[in-house]
C-alpha cells in the first residue's frame, strides 16, 4: 500500500532503522550529544533565534504557542480545522479571540488582518496557518506578518508550519513562533513538535506559563541539550536520521525544488484528466480535489490500486481528497498515484483510461529535470 496521506507520511527504511537501535536513557552524556546534533540541524532548517522539541502533537506545540505567547486577545485565521483550533485553544485558556473566518479554499489577506488590528488593539498575538491541511490551502503569512509587524511590532506572530516546514522556503523575518510536526514533511512516527522562536519570543515568554508547556523551563534546559521532562529519544534519534538524509541526499534546497516541481507535475496530470483543484492559492504540501465522486475515488484507490490518500472533513467529506506532496518521495510513486486516479475515472466510467496522467507527469517533472522547455 503506498501511504499519500498528508502526515502521517512514510517513514524511510532508514530512519526506521535508526530508531530500531538500544534505547538510550534521555538523562546521560550519549543522549545529550544527540540532542545537540540534532538542535544544531534544527537550527539550519528553521533559520530562527532558538528551537525547541516537545514529546507532543502538533496541537500541543499549538497550545504552548498561544499560552506562553498571547495574554490578552488572539487574533486566529479560520479557514480550516486547523485555524479554528487556534481559537478553541485560546478560549480553553480563558483568552479573548478575535476570528476571521473563511472558506476551507480561501486565504486570507492582508488587508482585513490590518482592518482586525486597528478595530481591536487588544490584540498582543495572530495565529495563522502558513499551510492549512483541511482544504490545502496556502496562506500568504509572510506578506501578513510583516504588516502585522508595521503595525505593533510587539504582536506575536504565531505561524502553523506543521505542514510547511520542510517543504518550502519560510521566511521567518517577522515570524516569532514557527511550529513543525514529526508526522509531516520530516517522515518520522507522530509525538514530536517543534517550535522555532525568535528572540522577541523568547523576551515576550519571559518566565513562561503552564507547567508541561511551559517553555521558558524548556529553553533553559534545551540550551544544556537536554530537556525539562522526559524526552521523545527514539524520535529524536529518527529526527537526526532524517535531518542528515536530506543533506546527504542533495540538501534542503533540492527537497524544496523537488516538492514543488512534484506538486506541479502532479496538478497538470490531475487537471489534464478533468479535475479541479480544490482551494484558490493551493499549498505546496498536498494536492487536492474537489469532485462529486471523490469518496468512491478514494475506496477504488485504496482497495483496488493500493493507494491510500485523505478525504475531507465536515463540510468537505466525501468532496475532496488530498494528496500528499510532503518528503522524500519517489517520482515513480508518484507517477502511480496519478495512474492509479486515471484508472479509478475509468472504472467509473468518468473517462477512457488513455495514459494521459502518467504521460504528462513524465513530460512536466522530467523535461524540467532534464532542462528542457
Amino acid at each position: 500500500m503506498l501511504l499519500f496521506t498528508p502526515g502521517p507520511t512514510p517513514v524511510p527504511e532508514s530512519v526506521r532503522l535508526a530508531m530500531a537501535t538500544p534505547t538510550l536513557h534521555h538523562r546521560t552524556p550519549e543522549f545529550e550529544a544527540i540532542f545537540k546534533e540534532t538542535r544544531e540541524l534544527l537550527f539550519k532548517l528553521f533559520h530562527t533565534d532558538e528551537v525547541i522539541m516537545l514529546a507532543s502533537s502538533g496541537t500541543g506545540a499549538m497550545e504552548a504557542a498561544v499560552t506562553n505567547l498571547c495574554q490578552n486577545t488572539l487574533l486566529s485565521i479560520n479557514s480550516g480545522k486547523f485555524g479554528e483550533r487556534f481559537g478553541k485553544i485560546a478560549l480553553a485558556h480563558g483568552l479573548k479571540n478575535v476570528e476571521i473566518t473563511h472558506a476551507w479554499d480561501t486565504p486570507a489577506t492582508v488587508e482585513e488582518v490590518v482592518e482586525a488590528l486597528k478595530a481591536n488593539p487588544s490584540v498582543d498575538a495572530l495565529a495563522i496557518q502558513i499551510s492549512e491541511s483541511a482544504g490545502g490551502l496556502r496562506h500568504p503569512v509572510e506578506e501578513i506578518a510583516a504588516a502585522v509587524k508595521a503595525i505593533n511590532p510587539k504582536i506575536m506572530v504565531i505561524a502553523d508550519g506543521i505542514t510547511a516546514v520542510g517543504v518550502e522556503p519560510i521566511d521567518v523575518t517577522h515570524i516569532d513562533c514557527l511550529i513543525a510536526g514529526s508526522q509531516k514533511a520530516l517522515m518520522l512516527p507522530p509525538g514530536l513538535a517543534i517550535l522555532g522562536l525568535s528572540n522577541e519570543a523568547i523576551e515576550k515568554i519571559g518566565g513562561g506559563k503552564g507547567y508541561y508547556f511551559n517553555l521558558a523551563s524548556e529553553i533553559k534546559k534545551q540550551k544544556q541539550n537536554t530537556t525539562a521532562y522526559t524526552a521523545a529519544t527514539t524520535l529524536i534519534i529518527g529526527l537526526r536520521a532524517i535531518l542528515n538524509q536530506i543533506d546527504e541526499e542533495g540538501g534542503i534546497d533540492a527537497l524544496y525544488a523537488n516538492t514543488a516541481l512534484r506538486a506541479e507535475a502532479t496538478g497538470k496530470a490531475l487537471e489534464a484528466l478533468g479535475l479541479d483543484i480544490y482551494p484558490h492559492h493551493p499549498a505546496l504540501s498536498m494536492t487536492t480535489i474537489e469532485d462529486r465522486h471523490a469518496k468512491e475515488i478514494r475506496d477504488l484507490l485504496k482497495t483496488e490500486f493500493g493507494v491510500n490518500v485523505a478525504g475531507g472533513q465536515d463540510h468537505l467529506k466525501g468532496k475532496i481528497f488530498r494528496i500528499n506532496q510532503m518528503g522524500l518521495i519517489a517520482p515513480y510513486e508518484m507517477v502511480a498515484v496519478v495512474n492509479a486516479v486515471e484508472l479509478a475515472l475509468a472504472k467509473l466510467g468518468r473517462r477512457a483510461f488513455d495514459g494521459t496522467a502518467s504521460r504528462l507527469f513524465n513530460s512536466t517533472y522530467f523535461q524540467s529535470i532534464l532542462g528542457c522547455d
